[in-house]
């Protein structure tokens, strides 16, 4: 005898035998007892859920001539006999995979001329429908929006996200399920029972696991196992045979970090990875464990856990003896890994030092634990911030006058130049200090030094730890800038705003306590959201906080050279899809010609390179 395959061979042949979709198949089953049938429907899902299964179930259904009263074929008919045969001629099958060209598409709609020769309807199933090319989308669309009356189209897919808009909007779309656990388990016990297969709860749970979802692949596992086995399912076979980490081995490691036993775990980790296990593997499924565990903690969510019985009174013990905390952190300790796992170039390290922080999280402070020590440098400066807090303030107090003097200064005008003179910049600053010195601004002169000189440098100041605090209030404070302005309403365009921007940011440079703050300024560029309301997007944290600082100083600035004193100024953090890289001048030009071949030619004619 031919030996079939449990997939196919234990394949539902009526609805009330589909395993997991009994929301679907009522459904159907009523749509086929009312005789209210779409003339398209759109069957999407997982892998091996029962998508094209149902489909031929549904296209037998609505051609039996006597229909039961729950809406299921009676398998008895002339119509229900040619399709349990395959013989029947008022059903056809597309595999859009490898057929998936206009012609093909054009061939199907041929046949959908002539009426069934038995039967009420014609049904169509094209699976894997979201394989059409485009063109063949098109040629299908006028047909599938008004068919004939005979016509029943089933598409069936893994991916309906490739399908068109235009495509779905004339189906009726029903979406099927991923196989949980102990839905697969029963059906498993079915088939078993029916092949004569003896078998372990444990076994086909892990089978079931193994599956993710899908019953296609779990009697394929099944399969595998039973040829692996000989007939006699056990635990330790199956687990062999599909090279599984057995979950022992997460409560174990559990246990050994609840007792801060590194070397243990470090011992333990060496015989899983010599036997063949990889250790990302291994922490997603420590991840999924500790999830687990996590889940054993309240009964509510027990039945989130997709496991054995025996397998879930485990996790509730082990949860008794976790602290939530401890779970919290071995999470996000997993999940540091997992995302850098692929980046490693020790990948065995990495995993190493996850495992060794996960076992030193409960354990208390001491020397030689290995953990990093608590945050207490502060109180070691306390003295000597102490001494240094009024010239600090001070100071800051006379730059952040200045910035506000700067930035509102008019353009200089350049002075003719002698051959004995120096040569000045393009941005000319000692016209900007002429223009400052007029406003008797006290003179900025470094503070006095603490004693220890612990201090960051900062644009040619020092300042202590604490200083810097108190240098962010004294900003807020100094930036009390007010439009005065505000009866001019004229407007501005995009271009006078990027023109004016770049004339602040180059005055801003006089002062040599802005100029890299202005440096960067220059790699924003505002834009106008709605006339007159300016927004500024800025993708680095540290300089939006220093923006902020200035913000009043920065719309007034804006206000005074654009002549609009109601202008709105909003400075944000960018997405992540608005970070672009900052290009210079030589980028840009290989970018130009590289997207435009006349620059290219242009370029190579005369040529041309940046100097």
């Amino acid at each position: 005898m031919e030996y079939i395959v449990s997939a196919r061979k234990y394949r539902p042949m009526t609805f009330s035998s589909v395993v997991g979709q009994t929301a679907l198949t009522s459904t159907l089953k009523n749509a086929v007892k009312n005789r209210k049938l779409a003339h398209a429907f759109l069957f999407c899902g997982p892998r091996g859920v029962g998508k094209t299964t149902c489909a031929r179930i549904f296209a037998k259904t609505i051609n039996c001539e006597n229909v039961s009263p729950d809406g299921e074929a009676c398998n008895e008919c002339e119509s229900c006999r040619a399709f349990n045969e395959q013989r029947s001629l008022n059903i056809f099958e597309l595999d859009a995979a490898s057929n998936n060209g206009v012609e093909h598409i054009k061939a199907l709609m041929d046949q959908t001329r002539v009426p069934p020769q038995l039967g009420r309807y014609k049904v169509f199933i094209i699976d894997e429908v979201h394989m059409l090319s485009p063109q063949a989308f098109n040629a299908f669309l006028k047909t599938l929006e008004e068919p004939p009356s005979y016509v029943i189209f089933i598409l069936a897919t893994t991916e309906k996200h490739k399908i068109l808009p235009t495509i779905i909007s004339r189906c009726q779309i029903y979406d099927f399920e991923r196989m949980d656990v102990p839905h697969t388990v029963s059906h498993l016990k079915m088939v078993a029972g029916k092949e004569g297969v003896t078998y372990e709860d444990e076994a086909l749970n892990l089978i079931a696991e193994k599956a993710d979802g899908g019953m296609r692949d779990a009697l394929s596992i099944f399969d595998q196992c039973v040829s692996f086995c000989g007939g006699n399912l056990t635990y330790e076979k199956v687990l062999q045979n599909l090279n599984v980490l057995d979950s022992e081995n997460y409560f174990k490691l559990v246990d050994l970090s609840l007792q801060n036993k590194v070397p243990d775990v470090m011992v333990l980790l060496n015989e899983i990875i010599e036997n063949g296990f990889d250790g990302g593997q291994f922490v997603n499924g420590l991840a999924s464990h500790l999830r687990n565990v996590l889940m054993a903690k309240n009964p509510g969510t027990l039945p989130l856990i997709e496991a054995s019985d025996r397998l879930k009174t485990k996790f509730g013990e082990q949860a008794q003896k976790c602290p939530a905390k401890f779970i919290y952190q071995a999470l996000r300790y997993c999940n540091d890994c997992d995302v850098n796992y692929k980046a490693s170039s020790n990948k065995r390290l990495l995993v190493e030092l996850t495992l060794i922080e996960i076992a030193q999280i409960t354990q208390e402070d001491e020397a030689g634990a290995g953990r990093r020590p608590k945050k207490s440098l502060k109180s070691l400066f306390k003295k000597l911030v102490a001494s240094g807090q009024k010239n600090a303030a001070a100071q800051v107090a006379a730059t952040g006058r200045m910035a506000q003097r700067v930035m509102q200064a008019p353009k200089a005008t350049p002075a003719p130049q002698t051959p004995e003179s120096t040569p000045t910049t393009s941005l000319n600053p000692p016209a900007v200090s002429q223009t400052v010195s007029t406003t008797n601004t006290p003179p900025l002169t470094p503070p006095a030094r603490p004693s220890l000189g612990m201090r960051l440098k900062s644009g040619g100041f020092s300042t202590s730890f604490k200083q810097m605090g108190m240098a962010k209030e004294e900003k807020t404070v100094v930036d009390e800038a007010e439009i005065t302005n505000k009866e001019e309403n004229s407007q501005f365009t995009q271009e006078d705003l990027s023109r004016e921007w770049l004339s602040m940011c180059n005055r801003m440079m006089a002062v040599k306590e802005l100029i890299g703050f202005s440096q960067r300024l220059k790699n924003v560029q505002p834009k106008i959201t709605q006339h007159p309301n300016i927004e500024l997007v800025i993708d680095n944290k540290q300089l939006l906080d220093q923006a902020m600082s200035y913000k009043n100083r920065l719309r007034m600035t804006m206000a005074k050279y654009l002549h609009n004193g109601n202008i709105g100024f909003n400075i944000r953090l960018a997405e992540a899809n608005e970070v672009k890289p900052i290009l210079s001048r030589r980028e840009i030009f290989e970018k130009l010609r590289r997207e435009n071949h006349a620059i290219e030619q242009l370029a190579e004619l005369l040529d041309l390179d940046m100097a």
